[in-house]
């Protein structure tokens, strides 16, 4: 499958901006099935390319003059379900059995979890889906898999946090992993997020929210110790007072129908942005 991406994001501040530095982890690799055509990342700064300590294609963003914007633009095309299914990993295994403060097991995360010891992997997933419902707004960014898995709600990133706890509760080495995902009716027009369990010496990766085993509409971009190690955007600035932030995602089939009433133009994204910004005041 030919999938084409779009990924906008638009940042704008109430008051000037006088420094700016950011890591984007935006930019996919080769392997675990996906092969990258052609990629390509646009901003209003400096960047520089990195490779990080899990691998991954990163990118430190740094404007070191006043500003009140910052817009970030990546696009290509990636061939998924290709044979290429490399999966070097640079780092020993203990490493993704670390606790971090978005993945401690709670109790009952450690007890939810050992009910599966000796089941498959896809059970307990979908035990998980079943007891955490898909809701978003439940949560925040930093809400942590204890928080989520306690109020029985959430969106993918606290289903990847929880699901990693259980897994590491169990001792197999687990890792959050950011992405996109296509859907036949664009309904799902953000980033994704899902979890690589090391299982039976490879990478397992599971989709806790859609409640199956990742597959040739799954991109992947970055992996980490949970959404901090593999967000696709971080970093900090100085100035700005409040923020706005509005993104767009476009997640397209090559030769099929590309949805019009989901294109977003950069006039639109930045009002969204302002729109956001104001909400703040």
């Amino acid at each position: 499958m030919r999938l084409n991406i779009q990924h906008q994001t638009q940042y704008v501040y109430s008051e000037m901006v006088t420094y700016t530095i950011q890591q984007l982890r935006l930019t996919p690799q080769n392997g675990f099935g996906q092969h990258v055509r052609h990629w390509d990342i646009k901003v209003n700064g400096q960047l520089h390319e990195v490779q990080d300590t899990f691998g991954n294609i990163a990118h430190t963003l740094v404007i070191d003059n006043p500003h009140h914007e910052l817009y970030i633009s990546v696009s290509g095309e990636v061939e998924t379900g290709v044979g290429d299914v490399s999966q070097h990993e640079a780092l020993p295994m203990p490493i993704y059995l670390r606790e971090t403060e978005l993945t401690a097991p709670s109790v009952g995360i450690t007890e939810f979890a050992h009910a599966f010891k000796a089941k498959p992997l896809e059970e307990m997933m979908h035990a998980l889906r079943d007891k955490m419902q898909y809701l978003k707004g439940a949560t925040q960014v930093d809400t942590t898999a204890a928080q989520a898995f306690a109020l029985g709600q959430g969106v993918c990133q606290d289903h990847a946090h929880v699901f990693i706890a259980c897994c590491r509760s169990l001792g197999y080495p687990a890792r959050y992993v950011s992405g996109y995902l296509f859907t036949e009716d664009g309904s799902l027009m953000q980033t994704h997020a899902w979890a690589d369990v090391w299982l039976d010496d490879r990478w397992q990766s599971l989709d806790v929210s859609n409640g199956c085993v990742t597959n040739e509409t799954h991109i992947r971009l970055a992996v980490g110790l949970d959404y901090r190690g593999a967000s696709p955007v971080s970093g900090m600035r100085i100035g700005g007072g409040e923020e706005g932030m509005a993104t767009s995602v476009i997640v397209n089939q090559n030769g099929g129908q590309l949805l019009q009433h989901q294109k977003v133009s950069t006039a639109t994204l930045l009002q969204q942005a302002q729109q956001a910004q104001q909400a703040q005041q």
